[in-house]
């Protein structure tokens, strides 16, 4: 049992040795409860032995009408949040409900886990960089980067601490002992190490301590990869297996990291909430968290990592969610609070092409990490070619060792959840000479370190090549790898990338931006494969991966370097920083494209565009927002008394004046809705700049209008007298009528200029 008291929270864990299954109705629960009604109905129960969560589970222990065993408490929650999680059957649930005191109890979900070139590609090195963040003056800010994952390898060269000045004494965290962990493996660069699992094990999870550490320890390789893409430092000729050679780093290098281990591979949001909350008492100036649901359709209220997240913006940090990775598909982004900075996913101008020469002498271009002798002239199987019933898809079992020894073989996705190294693996396993690994949404190139030679393909590619094999007698092909490329047009917004528009706040556009999330290099565990297979031997320091995942401490570790050159700014305005200075133009002087279809990419994939962290540092302008704001929000949105309250404990009421239109909240983009048969409706909104750029200036807006709308601003022209002046502007949105009957959007965007500043935001116009 462990207990940890402060001022933000009081942790408790109390973990049973073994859960009982006596009743099968039980379901962990996140409660929230009244501090003043509930402590003073169970204060002549309450004691130092006896803390008054225990007492009021003890009460329902006691009712005779209910069953026998016991409520289970994982945590205890006080101050910001009031609380606890336990484990609870109906029974206990409904009599807690009927006590005074209680205000909510949220059953407990389980979440998934959704860097050498990635600086020079955000211009923090070379000539871009002289004189940007990475300058020698705005480097020795203590900043501490919170990492919500699944732990990480302390030993990593990335985490060592050469040349950085004592830990800061404002750090209120620790360090704390577990299976091959101790508090010295903590140093100056990793400050912090704490593990949370008691909502994992209440959930039916089980931790295999044969492949996974119960400490702060990363087994999985993904806490190490974004703890070290967001603060790892700098590490000299950084590859895998010789592909994408380099020097890694940290978007913040000099950065303290506090990683928080909340996966075991499940992620329970009871462990993600009581992690959160401990970062905020640790005192952690920014939190990254990449992970999520695959689907958000639940209010503000409803989901308690928002409702942390806002604790934390109260707190003065910075958030940033990965948006997920169910792209193409609308409607699909998670973690879309407007106090969460929600990352998109794109590709970077790093590449590393394959070539395929099928019999036919089609060419096309895929990618590999592969390095060795091209693979000339091999047969190639497909699905009935290949074994049974599955194996197009190269499940276990389905591959016939005789049919495919010595050959290419095709693999394509299925319903089955196998990732693209396990259907190698497979391919191996039956003898198989290399693996074309096919695309059926989209063309990314986001590709996996195989066990064998393999070729990744993108939709259209696939779609030849399967042509010719099923057309084909004796199909052949010649595989040859190219290794690294760089100048490649990029970025380009990522198939899997999850889209808006925002199902909880449709009057928000999510994500809010797209940073680089495809192919990153980044550190590695000692021990563990790059392919995270058993089978798979190999061993490596730096490791490749793709997902919003990795996009996300991108954006994390950009926040931290602003958060160093301007101190006083609040996370609201560090985000419209990197929102407004975002841009939405390629390499190549283009429109950022999609890789869904090679279709320009809109705000609901890409929010304000890829985020510039020279630009970023100095914007201009900022759109600013307070706890307050989000309140007036929240009753916009209709939100009642009790589900604010979750917020923002003791809170009465939303009176008239205190809601606003959920369209007034001054955020850095616009959002808005519109009933298709309604004609000439006119919506308007209000917003408010703060200058933060030159003491004396004026801007000017300049309006690109989407299709179907007008846009009108009043007024066009802000002259600042001074640094820090607010002034606002109203902008009006008159829609015109759409016949068609499903959704349909279109896409512009409203500028205010002066100089060199371009402070931009998107305009999306849905009529439903």
């Amino acid at each position: 049992m462990k207990i940890f008291n402060a001022a933000i929270m009081l942790l408790l864990l109390a973990l049973m040795a073994a859960i009982s299954t006596a009743s099968t109705d039980k379901r962990t629960y996140i409660v929230r409860m009244d501090k003043t009604k509930i402590t003073n109905t169970f204060s002549s129960l309450v004691s130092i032995t006896k803390p008054w969560h225990q007492a009021v589970l003890e009460s329902l222990a006691d009712d005779d009408e209910l069953e026998a065993t016991p409520p289970e408490l994982l945590y205890s929650y006080e101050t910001a949040l009031f609380g606890f999680a336990a484990k609870l059957s109906s029974k206990q649930l409904e009599s807690l409900k009927n006590m005074e005191g209680f205000i909510s109890a949220v059953p407990d979900k389980m979440l998934s886990l959704h860097t050498t070139r990635s600086p020079f590609f955000l211009g923090l090195t070379g000539k871009k960089g002289k004189n940007g963040p990475w300058s020698g003056s705005n480097l020795h800010s203590d900043v501490i980067i919170g990492v919500v994952d699944s732990g990480i390898w302390p030993e990593h060269v990335s985490f060592r601490d050469h040349g950085l000045s004592p830990v800061p004494e404002r750090w209120r965290g620790t360090c704390e002992k577990g299976t091959k962990f101790s508090p010295s493996n903590c140093n100056k660069k990793l400050i912090g190490a704490r593990y949370f699992y008691g909502g994992y094990l209440a959930a039916g999870g089980k931790i295999n301590e044969t492949k996974e550490y119960v400490s702060t320890r990363d087994a999985s390789g993904h806490g190490t990869h974004t703890a070290s893409t967001a603060g790892g430092n700098f590490v000299e000729q950084a590859n895998l297996f010789g592909v994408a050679n380099g020097s890694a780093a940290g978007m913040r290098y000099t950065a303290r990291i506090a990683a928080y281990k909340v996966c075991w591979p499940g992620c329970s949001t009871i462990d993600i909430l009581t992690a959160m909350m401990k970062a905020i008492e640790d005192g952690v100036d920014v939190l990254t968290l990449s992970l999520g649901s695959t689907s958000e359709a639940v209010p503000y209220w409803q989901d308690y990592l928002a409702i942390a997240s806002y604790f934390a913006f109260k707190s003065g940090i910075f958030v940033a969610f990965s948006a997920g990775n169910s792209g193409p598909w609308a409607y699909t982004a998670v973690n879309t609070a407007p106090w969460i900075m929600t990352v998109a996913a794109s590709t970077i101008d790093r590449s590393f092409p394959a070539i395929i020469r099928l019999g036919n002498g089609e060419t096309f271009e895929g990618s590999s990490f592969y390095t060795g002798k091209a693979l000339k002239g091999l047969p190639i199987v497909y699905g009935k070619t290949a074994g049974v019933t599955g194996a197009e898809h190269c499940i276990p079992g389905t591959l016939n060792p005789k049919l495919v020894k010595g050959k290419l073989v095709i693999c394509e996705p299925g319903d089955e959840y196998m990732t693209q190294s396990e259907r190698g693996e497979q391919v191996k396993l039956a003898g198989g000479a290399g693996v074309l690994v096919m695309s059926t949404v989209g063309e990314d190139l986001a590709n996996e370190p195989h066990v064998l030679p393999d070729i990744l393909l993108g939709t259209s590619t696939s779609k030849a090549v399967i042509k010719y094999v099923s057309s084909t007698k004796a199909p052949i092909g010649t595989i040859v790898f190219k290794g690294t490329t760089y100048g490649n047009c990029a970025p380009k917004l990522a198939a899997f990338s999850s889209r808006g528009p925002n199902l909880a706040g449709p009057d928000v556009i999510k994500p809010d931006v797209t940073a680089p999330g495809v192919d990153i290099l980044a550190a590695w565990p000692a021990e563990t494969s790059p392919s995270t297979l058993e089978s798979d031997k190999r061993r490596v320091s730096f490791n490749i991966m793709s997902g919003t995942s990795m996009s996300c401490p991108h954006v994390s570790g950009i926040a931290a370097l602003i958060k160093s050159k301007h101190k006083d700014w609040s996370p609201a305005a560090i985000k419209s920083a990197l929102m407004t200075t975002a841009y939405t133009i390629d390499n190549k002087r283009k429109p950022i494209s999609d890789l869904k279809s090679h279709t320009l990419a809109t705000p609901f994939g890409i929010g304000s565009g890829h985020v510039d962290p020279i630009k970023a540092s100095d914007p201009g302008l900022i759109y600013d927002i307070t706890a307050d704001d989000y309140i007036s929000y929240l009753c916009g949105l209709k939100y009642n008394e009790s589900q604010i309250a979750l917020f923002e404990e003791g809170f009465i009421e939303c009176k008239e004046q205190l809601a606003m239109q959920p369209g007034d909240l001054n955020y850095p983009s616009f959002a808005v809705n519109f009933n298709r048969k309604a004609r000439n409706v006119t919506v308007t909104y209000k917003r408010t700049v703060t200058n933060v750029g030159i003491p004396k200036s004026t801007y000017r807006v300049s309006v690109e209008a989407p299709k179907g709308a007008y846009v009108i601003v009043r007024p066009k022209v802000l002259s600042f007298k001074k640094l820090n002046q607010k002034l606002s502007y109203k902008v009006s949105f008159i829609g015109l009528s759409r016949k068609k009957p499903v959704v349909n959007s279109a896409f512009g965007s409203l500028m205010w200029v002066s100089g060199n500043y371009r402070v931009k935001s998107p305009i999306a116009v849905t009529w439903k």
